[in-house]
Parts: C-alpha cells; structure tokens; sequence
C-alpha cells in the first residue's frame, strides 16, 4: 500500500507530522518554561492530523487533486474528517486521575481548521461522539509509525499558573497552526518560504534610523530641541530591564519616532526579537508606516508589515489560498491595530491566532495609550501582565494624556481595577516638559450646564481666518458644515479613507502656504474626533466640543503644534446644543466636568489626568463582557471557553454595521479596476486590503434600506458597494443622503 498523504501533490503523511512537530516545538522554546511547553507544542504537532490515516481521507486525497482537500469543512463526508482522532489520542494517553492533561492538546489538535473551542457544551461532546470514536479506530488500524504513538509524560507548567491557563493554550495553539501552515505552504509553494525571508534585521534598523536621524535637516527652535532631548532620554533609557515603560510625551513632542528609537534600542539590548507598533485608529496607521518606510528606505521596500485588515476569512470560509496569505507577524517591525493586536490575543480562529507566538520576546509600543477601550480594559491589562512576566514582552505606554492604570480600589469592589504595575516613565521630569512645551491657552465654557447653538458656533468659527472645530458624531459635522461659508472642508468617517488622506493633505498644503504669505484665503475646517491622534495639523485656533478631558488635550495638539505663534495658540471648548451620545463619550464629558468644575488653573495640566481617567474608569465596567470569567479554567477538566471570549471580545462592534465601497471621484479608475477583480476572481486578502481604503461603515439597517432602493449593490455576503451615482457621494461630506445621519454611540466619528 501507498504512504499516506497528508495533502494531494504527494504530501507524505508522516513527514508532515514530524515536520510540524518539530517547527512548532521550534517556535516555543521562546516561551518561560520553555522545555516543558516544547514537550507539549512538540506532540501537538505530531498528533494533529492522525486523522489523515483513516482509509477515507486517504481514497479522497489520492483523487481529488485540490489544494483545500485537506481543509475540514471542504471535505464532505463523515469518513473524510480527522481533526478529532488526535484529541482523542492524547486524551486516552494523558489523561490520569485529577490530572486531565489530554484535554489541553484535545483543544489545539481539534481546533487547528475550525479556531478553539468550549469544552463545555461543544469540544467535550463533539469527542464523545461516535464518528470521533470511529475516526480514531479507524486511524490506529493504520498501523502508525512508532515514533507517532510513543510519548513521555508532559509535565503542565503553566506560565502563570491558573490566570495564565487560556493564553498558554492559544500561544501553544499558535506554535501549532503557524507550524502547520507553513509546512503546508512549504509543499505546495516551495518558494514561498524564501520570500518570507530577506527582511533587514533590528540591528540594521537601528542602524538605518540612526542615519536617517542624524541625516534631518531639523530647525532650530524651542520645539525641536526639546524633542532632540526627548529622542536622547528615549536612546538612554532602552538600556533598562525589560517591563513596563510609559513615554508621557506632550502632542507634537515627536513622540512616534522617539518610542520607535526605544524600541528598537531597547530590542538590541536585550535580544527582544521584533518590534510591534500598535495604533488605535485605521485612519492613521498608514501615514505611521510611511513614517516609518520613509526612516527605513536605505534598506528597501520590505522592512515591516502593515496590518490592519479585519477581512480575515471564516472558518467555512476557509482555502488553502486564505490560509497561506494571513499574517505570522515573522517581520522585524510590525505596524498594526489595537482592534487586530487585541483581538488576536484573545482570538479562537486560527487566522488570528497564528502570529501570537511572535509576540513573544518583542516590543510593544502602544500609541496613544489612553485609548484602550475601557470595556475591556481589564482583560487586556490581564493579558499585558502575561505577556510582561511570562513571554519576554516589553510594553511602551505611548502617550500625552497617560490613562491611570495602576492598580486601583474603590468602594464597590466589582468596580476594582487590577492594573499594571512597575511602570517606569521614560522621561525625566515630565512636568517640566510639559511645561516646556505649552503652546495653547484653554478657554473653558463659563457654564458647563448652557449648550451654545450652532448658529453661534458657525458665526464664530466663520470670524475667524484659520480654524479647525472637532465635534462628536457625524450628524453634529454635517448641522455644523451646513451653516459654515461654502468653501469650509469637512472630515468624517462618511468618507472612505482615501478622501480623508487627500483632505488632509490638501489641509497641511493650505496650512504651510499661509504660514508662508502664499494663501489668503480663510481655511475653516469642520471634522469629528478623527484628526485627534496622530494628524499632524497646526491651526491657530481650535474649537472642541464637550468631550472627554483626553480629547479636548489630543485637539489641543492640534493648535499651534510647532511653536510657531508669537504667543500662545487659542484652544476653546464649547458645550454644544445635544449631549453626547450616550455610553463612554458621554461618560467621559462627564468626568471632564467633574475634573474641571472650578479648575482656576491648567485644564490641561498632567497632574489632573489620574484624576480625570480613575472617575472615568469608575463609571465604567472594565469587563463589561465577563471575559475574565469566560477564560477562568475548572481544574476538573480543563474547561475554557475560549470561542465564547473570542465572539465576546470585539473591539468593534460590528455585528450592527455594514462596510461600504464607495465610488471617491479622484480614485474612481482605482476602484472599478478593484471591483472588477472582485466580480471576477472573488475575495483576495490582498484585494480586500486595497478596497479598505475606499470602505466606510455605516449601520446595516441604513445599509438594507439603500439597497432595497437601489443605491448599493451585494456582490458577495458582507460587502456592498455602492452605485455608480453622482449624488450618492460627495467630494466635500462623503456619503450623503437622509439616512446617513442616523447616529447611535458606536458611530460617533
């Protein structure tokens, strides 16, 4: 008889197994407790496809002659699956009284096409059914090799004991699928794996940015020698012990490119293996890693990955084309998401779970830091924690307003924040930067309680000859543009990221020629809470309606960024005619009031901060979710459940919500090209990526009414496009017609 087949193309079975097994156990022998865990990536590897021997899955691998053969959920047949002979393998070998210690592989080993699962109500009675049963007998008649069934005791010393339980299991979930995938990729692209290589390394980066620093032809003003100091304290300071480290740096203090010199310092240091830079908002992660290319271009094009797709397939969505495009992170410089950083961490999918061993022995520069979303703060603080003390993880607090996240007591106790803890700031005497660096006077409301209608707003922002205001909701920038002089710009999220970019290029342009004498014309800008972080814009004058104490201080970077005014730009703060929506931007105007009501000095002073963000996060529930308690582990039997967490944690809610393509006049060439490709060669992650930017999210209620009137179109389940109609699609607003005003909380920019 034949060798079996782990995939058509003459894939044998059991190099394969031995393959994976001894990439994956490769990949953990990074982990704390390093040769226990590669015991166990080790025979997860070996024992993942015993299924494959079954007489079935051999006769339909032989014959079909498909890449996605393999792939559970394209095979039909009950003779034809075998993710569940494995799981059962380990349970029957390792499992002892007291000590089921089978059940944790049975999670990685059936898990490795369909994502993790619950034990309870799911993994536990799938394996207790009789097709898993006949599934294993049917692989043990197939004789396995000797070194496939013979195993040692697996000792579970588990990083973190009990409260690290769940992300142990996904980190060695991690080590398996990543292993599978590339020896997978491996057979059936074998120059695939070369072009996974040819990255420079942190060292070269380092070397790189210390030449494109030097090479600056920088000004020389009070701004740029106070952030030549804070670029020289960041160099300093990498030297110190991996941990935790905030860098509590003014807006417009140069922070982005000090935490990357940080990072990549500290890396050198201390072995750390990749740098991950995290990034709260879509709309600007790809300026940052243009930034970043920019610092980097000596070394070629490929010096980092940029992620930050959310288009990543369902498991029955699953080919083997999906599977070898997503992301491992295996770059030296990752640029990304909070939503795709976080939600991995917390993920059950293998897509999302393939890049978490990656994180090990990295650094994590989280930008903005103040924008960790307070619903689920305390499992990431939780997750943070793991990372820190267990996997060789440095973590940056990157910010100007630094969020209050020591640990924290108050009277109720469900109300208890357990934070980090052993933060190290990297600057020396932040109060005196602070100090240093203040460019802006606030004027406070006279009354917080009497809203100031628009009329009055429009009246006096059209006074003035340069101005931005910063609203709260779409609907608040549309009431507010519609009463401003005719040639006022506009930015929301009613327009596709393309438009935005060309805005706020056209905006800096306009800006720069009337600091040089060359524009006169008045430049009045209407946007929502977008251009807060990490839009580098410089206007005299910003008005920002009532919000939360955080992003009235991230507007205030926007008014008079460099230092250029002969006196101090001007910051007002307005209370506008409708509160905000309800949930946490309300809450956090709530807290700014508090914070400030009688405040005689600074609104903006640093020390007012840890006041403002421990009223916020006391009003708020940090695991609104009950994730905690959804990935705590029952000693009986192992029993997580980690699929439950993983549909839980979204950062973005988007169940409600339905993406966009829309048709922005200066790319339309662009976007028919992309939506052709669409029609004609289905979804590609690639394809998927390069029509995010032309994507914007809107309700899906509003989404079934356009399309029942024709204004969108369906071309494949989760993506409209919109019709290629004139009146549909400003070049000033972005998606205009009588529904795109509907407003609820979670569409507030």
């Amino acid at each position: 008889m034949s060798e079996p087949l782990a995939h058509s193309g003459g894939h044998l079975l059991i190099d394969h197994l031995r393959a994976v097994a001894a990439l994956a156990a490769e990949f953990s022998t990074v982990f704390d407790s390093a040769e226990s865990t590669q015991r166990w990536a080790y025979f997860a590897g070996l024992w993942h496809d015993l299924g494959k021997y079954r007489p079935g899955f051999q006769r339909y691998v032989r014959l079909a002659d498909n890449p996605d053969a393999h792939i559970e959920g394209k095979v039909g047949g009950r003779e034809k699956t075998h993710s569940a002979a494995g799981a059962l393998w380990a349970m029957q070998q390792l499992n002892l009284p007291n000590r089921p210690y089978g059940n944790i592989l049975a999670y990685l080993i059936a898990g490795h096409h369909a994502g993790l699962a619950d034990w309870t109500g799911d993994l536990e009675w799938r394996l207790q059914s009789e097709d898993s049963r006949r599934e294993l007998d049917e692989a043990l008649a197939a004789e396995l090799p000797p070194d496939v069934r013979e195993h040692g005791a697996l000792a579970a010393n588990i990083p973190g004991g009990a409260s690290g339980f769940a992300l142990w299991v996904r980190m060695l979930f991690s080590c398996l699928v990543d292993a599978d995938f590339l020896d997978t990729e491996a057979h059936f692209d074998a120059g695939k794996p070369a072009r996974r290589e040819g990255f420079p390394t942190l060292e070269q980066m380092r070397e790189a940015f210390d030449t494109h620093m030097a090479a600056l032809p920088v000004a020389r003003t009070p701004v740029n020698t106070l952030r030549a100091d804070i670029l020289r304290q960041c160099r300093a300071k990498a030297a110190l012990p991996a941990g935790f480290f905030s860098l509590t740096v003014p807006t417009g203090g140069g922070k982005t490119l000090s935490s990357l010199a940080f990072a990549l310092e500290h890396a050198q240091a201390h072995g750390k293996r990749r740098v991950v830079y995290a990034i709260p908002y879509t709309s600007i992660i790809e300026q940052t890693a243009d930034v970043f290319r920019n610092v980097f271009k000596a070394l070629g094009d490929e010096v980092l990955i940029e992620h930050h797709s959310q288009a990543d397939a369902a498991a029955t969505d699953e080919t083997m084309r999906s599977r070898l495009a997503c992301e491992n992170w295996d770059a030296p410089l990752v640029v990304t998401t909070n939503v795709q950083l976080f939600e991995s961490l917390f993920a059950a999918k293998t897509s999302r779970c393939r890049k978490l061993h990656n994180l090990v022995g990295s650094v994590i520069v989280l930008d903005e830091a103040q924008q960790l979303p307070p619903a689920f703060l305390q499992p990431i603080l939780d997750v943070l924690n793991l990372l820190v003390a267990h996997y060789g993880v440095t973590v940056v607090l990157c910010t100007a307003t630094q969020p209050a996240l020591s640990s924290t007591t108050y009277f109720d106790a469900d109300k208890n924040l357990h934070g980090l803890e052993n933060v190290r700031e990297i600057i020396n005497h932040p109060d005196a930067l602070f100090d240093a660096l203040k460019r802006v006077h606030v004027e406070l409301p006279p009354d917080w309680t009497t809203p100031t209608p628009w009329a009055d707003i429009a009246a006096q922002l059209s006074a003035e000859d340069c101005v931005l205001a910063i609203v709260n909701t779409r609907k608040a920038a549309r009431e507010l543009q519609r009463l401003m002089p005719a040639d006022t710009l506009h930015l929301s999220a009613l327009m596709c990221g393309a438009h935005r970019k060309d805005v706020i290029a056209h905006v800096k342009e306009r800006l720069q020629a009337k600091r040089e004498g060359r524009d006169i014309r008045p430049l009045r800008v209407v946007s929502t809470q977008l251009v807060e972080a990490g839009v580098d814009i410089d206007f005299p004058v910003v008005y920002r309606a009532l919000a939360g104490l955080d992003s009235i201080a991230q507007a205030a970077g926007r008014c008079n960024r460099e230092g250029r005014l002969d006196g101090k730009g001007r910051v007002v703060v307005f209370v506008p005619p409708e509160r905000p929506p309800l949930g946490h931007l309300r809450k956090g105007a709530d807290a700014c009031i508090s914070t400030l009501h009688s405040q005689a000095h600074d609104p903006l002073a640093r020390s007012l901060f840890a006041h403002y963000f421990k009223e916020f996060y006391h009003s708020v529930d940090l695991d609104h979710h009950g994730i905690v308690n959804l990935l705590k582990v029952h000693p009986r039997d192992m029993a997580v459940k980690f699929r439950t967490a993983a549909e839980a944690f979204r950062l973005i809610d988007d169940a409600d919500s339905a993406a966009v393509v829309v048709r922005y006049a200066a790319h339309q060439a662009q976007i028919e090209n992309l939506l052709n490709l669409l029609a004609a060669e289905g979804p590609q992650r690639w394809l998927m990526r390069k029509l995010q930017r032309y994507t914007i999210t809107i309700p899906q209620r509003q989404a079934t009414q356009m399309l029942a009137q024709g204004d969108l179109s369906l071309p494949m389940p989760g993506l409209y496009v919109l019709a290629s109609t004139d009146n549909l699609y400003s070049n000033i607003l972005g998606l205009v017609g009588d529904a795109d005003l509907y407003n609820p909380s979670g569409f507030a920019l």
